[in-house]
């Protein structure tokens, strides 16, 4: 089974190798056929400690690294 990827933007630095990805995801509406804007944030492992707040990363889920952080940072998204 493949892992699922999002592209968001690092809108928190919390802790150390921890960092906060707000994901936007555009989802129809299927009574009323608008689209809707949805948000979520994710906690992600970011092992070197190399993204700051502001940057849009690609995120990919792995092993649980802590009761809420079991996605991991993979790269800085460079044209989005």
């Amino acid at each position: 089974m493949a892992k699922r990827q999002f592209v968001g933007q690092v809108v928190n630095k919390s802790s150390d190798k921890t960092v906060m990805i707000l994901v936007h995801q555009r989802q129809r509406n299927s009574l009323y056929h608008k689209e809707v804007l949805k948000k979520k944030k994710y906690m992600a492992h970011d092992e070197k400690n190399e993204f700051s707040v502001g940057e849009v990363v690609l995120i990919e889920e792995s092993r649980p690294f802590s009761k809420r952080k079991s996605w991991i940072v993979l790269k800085k998204v460079e044209n989005v």
